[in-house]
């Protein structure tokens, strides 16, 4: 039992990342390109997740106001 808990306790490894600079025949511009097409597309699909969230939101206060009018008081 003593190996269980053993191993639920060591930490994980650590992923070793190196970064590389633009080779000297590289302008500045062409060594970040591939960075900015990512960080635009990684931009569209947070965009896109906010309408998505802020449309579901709008339908679900719609649909809680369709509920009351509907259950409000009669006479």
């Amino acid at each position: 039992m003593t190996g269980k808990v053993d191993r639920m306790a060591r930490k994980p490894d650590r992923i070793r990342i190196e970064v590389f600079g633009p080779t000297e025949a590289e302008t500045a511009e062409e060594a970040f390109r591939p960075s900015n097409e990512a960080v635009r597309s990684l931009a569209r699909l947070i965009g896109r997740q906010i309408a998505r969230e802020q449309f579901e939101r709008a339908r679900a206060l719609e649909r809680k106001q369709t509920r009351q009018n509907r259950s409000g008081p009669m006479r």
